[in-house]
């Protein structure tokens, strides 16, 4: 008799400590339209992080741009309005400016040399959030990244013709642009769409992954691609120090480790989603031009460099962090050559 009531005292315990369990709700934010399979990837990482905390850690999703721009929600974070949010590099450039050297225009060959670059910055990439404020989740990717526009281009003295959007106050695009000697027309992504649509807009060129072209229907209002990607544009999984340092021990381990999940299945889904959506925009009346062929890449590589050069000096993205990127890609590139040497020798 003594044993039932004690494990019955035990249990109303238990269910009165689980009841009064503190919960928390994570407000996060994102730029991407319901309905796509990133955001259901989002949807998922939702479900398992309730689920797993048991109730204590909820979330409160604001997708498809209804907390505005990428400044704005995070201003509202810093306000503490927004706790979180999935960003492309614009939004991590107002962050922690150092980890666009990842977006340096033709920096890269392939994925394979930036996410060996990407994996051997991280360290630094993740202490330089949390000086900023910020706890970095994990590490999606937003893809290769390509102009269209509703005229044709053939030649960067094509391109350079153009009414082609910048991400208004995005210091790596003003770089570029600046540096290939493009005049760009300053908007807010939000304006896009209509500048595109409106009969006398003041766009008729824009940049960014196939996929993003669909997702954001811009491709509606094009007709021609860049078969050259400028760049292979970065995202994150981002939230506040503030309401991070909040939660328990566990909950930050499950924000962190489901986070980090989330990221690597969002990168590798968005190359899946970019190489499929070449051919869905090709099918849809998209004309691919401008080609390796079509380029100079010794001019590529003087735009690359006079970029790199205008962000060292404002210390956007400081010399030393170029220089040790530059290295690292280097260094990728020798072992790879010795390894296909070592496995293919040459025949006596």
């Amino acid at each position: 008799m003594v044993l039932r009531l004690l494990t019955a005292g035990l249990l109303l315990l238990s269910l009165i400590s689980h009841a009064h369990a503190r919960t928390y709700e994570l407000k996060f934010a994102t730029l991407m339209p319901t309905g796509t399979s990133w955001t259901k990837l989002l949807d998922d990482w939702v479900r398992e992080v309730e689920e797993k905390s048991e109730g204590r850690l909820k979330f409160k999703m604001y997708p498809g741009g209804v907390m505005g721009d990428e400044p704005d929600v995070i201003r509202k974070i810093r306000k503490g309005q927004l706790h979180g949010g999935m960003f492309t590099g614009y939004g991590i450039g107002r962050i922690y400016s150092p980890a666009r050297v990842l977006e340096v225009p033709f920096l890269f060959k392939n994925t394979e040399e930036s996410d060996y670059v990407r994996e051997q910055l991280m360290p630094e990439l993740e202490a330089g959030f949390k000086q900023s404020g910020f706890e970095l989740l994990g590490w999606p990717e937003v893809g290769f990244i390509h102009f269209f526009s509703t005229q044709p281009m053939t030649s960067m003295n094509d391109i350079r013709k153009l009414r082609i959007w910048l991400w208004q106050g995005d210091p790596l695009g003003e770089a570029f642009f600046k540096a290939a000697s493009i005049d760009p027309v300053p908007l807010s992504i939000m304006d896009v769409y209509t500048q595109l649509s409106a009969r006398h807009g003041s766009i008729d060129t824009v940049y960014t992954s196939s996929f993003g072209a669909i997702a954001l229907q811009w491709y509606t209002k094009l007709n021609y691609g860049s078969s050259i990607p400028f760049t292979n544009a970065i995202g994150g999984l981002i939230v506040s120090n503030r309401f991070y340092d909040k939660l328990p021990e566990d909950l930050q381990q499950l924000l962190k480790t489901t986070g980090k999940k989330l990221g690597d299945d969002i990168r590798n889904r968005a190359r899946e989603e970019n190489e499929r959506s070449m051919a869905i925009l090709e099918k849809n009346g998209i004309e691919f031009m401008f080609d390796w062929t079509d380029v100079d890449m010794k001019e590529m590589l003087e735009i690359r460099n006079l970029a790199a050069k205008h962000l060292e000096n404002t210390d956007y993205i400081p010399a030393a962090t170029f220089a040790r990127a530059q290295k690292l890609v280097t260094d990728f590139r020798a072992r790879q050559n010795n390894n296909n040497q070592a496995s293919n020798p040459a025949t006596p």
